[in-house]
């Protein structure tokens, strides 16, 4: 028996797109092969002070749900989040395991800093394994397929609950990212509650991962749709008498600046 073909995959914003989902199956329809996912992590646009553990867990939350979406079509993936720099990542792979075709999925030309930096072409030819470019369309995404859910002290709210199995059932399969922007010392809790809501939605059967965010939501949602790609925004709040975000606007802001659906979830105080 022949050894699978190993392909790696290089992707960062556009991790799960079907494009590049679709490429590896095509690979795997003419074969057995192996994937092994390379995450070049990348920095923020907005805001001024994110953690760089912020930062590398939204990568590994990318490259998780990607590793389980090749598994979930029986394909063998295993994945990592490296350099920020892609080419640095593709070489250090390249030198760390042999692979015997490279997949690179990017935003089209005119979104892409990798294609700025002429970066399918370099690997090329540096590296001297085929190189296949996927090319990510955010028309090819399924309609409603992810979700960014904001919330903080509401989180585990019923309500907020509720909304996102309607979401699901109405509309179909989702991916669930929950963003938990947490008040300066309040981290820990809102970690705590985050974990608790997302072993709910486990138990609920809908997919989803979390983490938690910049201090301010706003900016905390900016920097989620970079890291995220999403087709829709749940915001969870308290009703406007107890809630700082609606007092600043936020739903008007984040429609205003998105052009995304955003749904609003009061949650009243259950505790």
């Amino acid at each position: 028996m022949t050894d699978p073909r190993r392909i790696l995959v290089v992707a960062n914003e556009t991790l799960g797109g079907t494009a590049l989902i679709d490429a590896v199956r095509r690979h795997s329809d003419a074969g057995d092969v192996s994937v092994h996912v390379v995450c070049p992590q990348n920095a923020p646009k907005h805001g001024y002070v994110i953690h760089e553990s912020t930062v590398r867990e939204a990568a590994e939350n990318r490259l998780g749900l990607t590793v389980a979406q090749l598994r979930e079509i029986g394909i063998e993936a295993t994945g990592e989040v490296m350099d920020p720099d892609p080419y640095s990542a593709i070489m250090d792979a390249m030198g760390e395991a042999h692979y015997d075709e490279i997949i690179v999925s990017t935003h089209p030309a005119t979104h892409s800093g990798w294609l700025r930096q002429d970066l399918i072409s370099r690997v090329e030819k540096d590296t001297a394994v085929p190189v296949e470019h996927v090319v990510d369309l955010e028309s090819d995404r399924e309609a409603g397929k992810r979700v960014l859910v904001v919330a903080n002290q509401t989180v585990g709210g019923e309500a907020l609950i509720n909304q996102l199995e309607e979401i699901s059932e109405e509309e179909g399969a989702h991916k669930f990212v929950v963003i938990c922007p947490a008040n300066e010392g309040d981290e820990s809790r809102a970690s705590e509650r985050l974990a608790h809501t997302l072993k709910r939605l486990e138990e609920e059967g809908l997919e989803a991962v979390g983490q938690v965010a910049h201090t301010d939501p706003y900016t905390a949602i900016q920097n989620a749709l970079q890291f995220y790609p999403a087709d829709e925004i749940v915001i969870s709040t308290f009703p406007e008498t107890r809630s700082g975000w609606l007092r600043s606007d936020l739903i008007q802001r984040v429609q205003a600046t998105t052009s995304k659906p955003v749904h609003h979830v009061v949650v009243e105080d259950e505790g």
